[in-house]
This record gives structure tokens, C-alpha cells and sequence, in this order.
């Protein structure tokens, strides 16, 4: 999708003070405010006030008033439309209200970690009892079936190989690097995704001749070093604009007799392979799909074969409580995406597939610092955004998205783990 055509659902006619700031074509649930009961909306005011007194923020209302324990600084300049989105539609109005410019920070990562760390208690349990009232249900539309699985990938990759290149290294890796100590540094990053790369080849013993099937070819930067150590490459993708970049890379590197990128889905390939190997692919599954995916990882390795894989994972209760919630990352970022657990993991593999989790290594605070490096170029970045016709909207839109996903590694909530999954051998009688 190009900058020019980014659309959210149509709402009620914008605030005309907003409307001269943020385009509301683009961002129509920016600019205006949502529909929302006066009652409604104090009991939201009082539950977030309540709930950020407790913590260790220092949280300034419109310039007159500081609740809080002390901490980083959240500045809500607009209390009525912040209270008021999120009465309204709960995290994906705190998402939105910070894109209207409604509240901001000095430091967002250091509010938005404050706040992941403290995710499960910042709602009391009678009204988190009551989620399936209020909380959106995510739209039919984003159902990881094949047509719905391709829209969904086009919505984020599709936007600009441009826009990528911008925050990310020479490497075109879109997922955590692997850093020998912290705090890392820009130009350490490339060596870093290649240690990364490194550990998940190695995991899955790719070596010469390796018949190697990769699910998500990003860029192309995992299939090049397989390639490199002379494994012959299937790599699937949904992504068009990725596809098209991943494979003039591939011949430029003198690889196009060993790597075959193909759009395509998982569920439509075909073959056996030595090896699977798949980035921070299962996210964009669907938790519904996941048994479907994991079936065809067991359906096409050879006997004897090693899958590895790398995956965001989040505490199983709360992968379990918002399973089926619609949030602002679902909106503007990533639909009909979904975090696994290592529990779900086990679960569906133990349930539907003869493959087991032999190795699970973890290195979240990696991911965070990646997150930072991607987030401080991004914005030293900002007028080359501008240049590529992404605007103001989109680039705090973007901005917010980085720091909230740092947060969430800096926190703990969210950790990466890289898996071994072999299958499990039937006993002889």
C-alpha cells in the first residue's frame, strides 16, 4: 500500500482545529473524536487517573495538574479528547489521541515502558471481567485466510522498500539483531543481524547442499547467507515490493541459481526440505492458523530435518485475554497479527504435529536495542519520510509504533526467542 492510498474507517465529520493539521482523508479517526456517552467517558477519566496515580510517572493534565508517583513525563495537553478517546475505544484511542498530538512525551519509551510493566493491573479485575463488553472485536476482513493473509502483509510491507531502507541497516533486516554486549551502536547493527542469521542457520545445520525452505523472505539478507554457505533456497513471500527487491539483491550478489523467491502462501508450497527456517513470521499468522501453519512446517520437512525459528512471544494469560481483540497495532500497523506464547506454541505443536520445541533461547533486550537504533533513525530520518510522501500523521503514527514495541521488550511483557523444532519419532514396536 502506498502512502496515498493509507485509509482507516470512515467516522463523524472532523474538528475543524484538527482538520487543518492532519489530512482527513487519511486519518479520519484522528481527526475527529469518536462518539462517546458523557458516562462513558468519566468512568474512563476516573479509572485512567486512578491508575496512573499508582505509577511511577510523572503525568501533567493540560498544564495544571500532576498525578503520578514521579517518573518519566506524559504530557496530556488535551484531557477532554484523551479521556474521551479512550472511554470510546480504550488502547487504540490512547494510540490515536497521541497521533492527534493530544498528549506526547519527552521520552515515549520511558512512559510506554512504565506502562507495559504494569499492563495487568492497570484495569481493576471486575472491569477486566467485563473486556468482551467494551473491547472491539477485530474485523472479519483480517482473518489470516489466503486473501486475507495477503492484504494484510501488503498493508505494512507493501508501503515503501524506500521507507524501510531509511531506518534499517545494509543488511534490510526487519527483526531483532543478536549484539555482543550493550548498549549497541548503529554501525555494530550490521554484524549484529548477521550474528542473528548465523545462530538461526546454524540452529537448523545449514550447510552445503541444504535444501532449505525459508517462510518470509524479508529482503533476502537470510536467504544470501544460507546461499553463501551453498544451500539451495526456496523462500516464499506475500509481499510484492519485498519479493521484487530480495530478488535483483539475490543476482547482484551472483545467487540466483541457488535461491528461488516465490509469492506465494505457506499453505500452497510443495516439496520436502533438509531444513525450514522462519523469521518473526508466525505473528502475522492468526492465532486461528496457527495449527494450519504448523502442520505444513511438519508436512514439508524431510524425516530427519531441523525447522528454526525466530518469534515474538508474549505471557500466555495475556495472549489468552486479548486473543480476539481488535488494538491499535491490529488498526495501523500490523493486521491480523497475533503474538504466540511459548505455551501456544507447545500446544499446538504437541496437538497437531508430530514436531517438538528442542532449544528455546530468548533475547529480548536485543530486540530493544534494535528498536532504539530503528527509532532514532527513523527520526533523524524525517524529512526523507516527508520526501517519499508520508506525512506528519504517518511518521508519529510510526514513531509511536517503534517506541511502544521497545517498550514492551524494555518492560519484559514482550520477549524474541529463536526455537529448534524437530519432529518427534514414532516408536517402534
Amino acid at each position: 500500500m502506498s502512502a496515498s492510498t493509507f485509509r482507516t474507517p470512515s467516522v463523524p465529520a472532523p474538528r475543524a482545529t484538527e482538520a487543518r493539521a492532519i489530512d482527513p482523508a487519511r486519518w479520519p479517526d484522528v481527526v475527529a473524536l469518536p462518539r462517546a456517552s458523557r458516562l462513558r467517558t468519566a468512568v474512563a477519566e476516573r479509572v485512567v487517573r486512578r491508575a496512573l496515580a499508582r505509577l511511577p510517572l510523572r503525568v501533567r493534565i493540560a498544564g495544571l495538574e500532576d498525578i503520578g508517583l514521579g517518573g518519566p513525563l506524559m504530557d496530556v495537553r488535551d484531557p477532554d479528547a484523551f479521556f474521551r478517546r479512550i472511554g470510546a475505544s480504550g488502547l487504540i484511542g490512547f494510540g490515536e489521541s497521541y497521533m492527534a498530538r493530544e498528549w506526547d512525551a519527552p521520552d515515549p519509551v520511558g512512559v510506554l515502558t512504565v506502562l507495559a510493566g504494569h499492563v495487568a493491573t492497570l484495569i481493576p479485575q471486575p472491569l477486566q471481567r467485563l473486556r468482551g463488553v467494551w473491547a472491539r472485536r477485530r474485523p472479519e476482513a483480517q482473518t489470516g485466510t489466503r486473501d486475507g493473509a495477503r492484504a494484510n502483509i501488503s498493508h505494512h510491507y507493501d508501503l515503501s522498500n524506500e521507507l524501510f531502507a531509511l531506518f534499517l541497516d545494509e543488511t534490510l533486516s526487519y527483526s531483532s539483531a543478536l549484539f555482543r554486549g550493550f548498549p549497541a551502536e548503529p554501525a555494530l547493527l550490521p554484524a549484529a543481524q548477521h550474528r542473528k542469521i548465523d545462530r538461526l542457520l546454524d540452529l537448523a545445520a545449514i550447510g552445503p547442499g541444504t535444501r532449505l525452505l525459508e517462510i518470509g523472505t524479508g529482503w533476502g539478507e537470510l536467504a544470501l547467507r544460507a546461499a553463501d554457505r551453498g544451500a539451495h533456497v526456496v523462500s516464499v513471500t506475500l509481499s510484492r515490493e519485498q519479493r521484487e527487491l530480495a530478488l535483483r539483491r539475490i543476482a547482484a550478489a551472483g545467487h540466483a541459481d541457488r535461491v528461488d523467491v516465490r509469492l506465494c502462501d505457506y499453505r500452497e508450497i510443495d516439496g520436502t526440505y533438509d531444513a525450514i527456517v522462519s523469521v518473526e513470521m508466525i505473528e502475522a499468522v492468526g492465532a486461528e492458523f496457527w495449527p494450519a501453519y504448523f502442520r505444513a512446517l511438519d508436512r514439508l520437512l524431510a524425516p530427519g530435518g531441523r525447522i528454526a525459528l525466530q518469534a515474538i512471544t508474549m505471557p500466555d494469560d495475556r495472549m489468552r485475554a486479548g486473543r480476539s481483540t481488535f488494538t491499535w497495532i491490529h488498526k495501523y500497523i500490523f493486521p491480523g497479527g497475533q503474538l504466540p506464547s511459548t505455551e501456544a506454541i507447545d500446544r499446538v505443536t504437541a496437538d497437531h504435529t508430530g514436531l517438538r520445541v528442542q532449544r528455546s533461547d530468548g533475547f529480548g533486550t536485543h530486540y530493544a536495542e534494535t528498536l532504539r537504533l530503528w527509532r532514532e533513525r527513523f527520526t533523524a530520518e524525517a524529512g526523507q519520510v516527508d520526501a517519499l510522501g508520508f506525512d506528519d500523521t504517518f511518521r508519529r503514527m510510526w514513531t509511536f509504533y517503534l517506541a511502544y514495541s521497545e517498550a514492551g521488550f524494555r518492560s519484559g511483557y514482550l520477549d524474541v526467542r529463536q526455537l529448534l523444532l524437530t519432529r518427534q519419532e514414532q516408536e517402534t514396536a
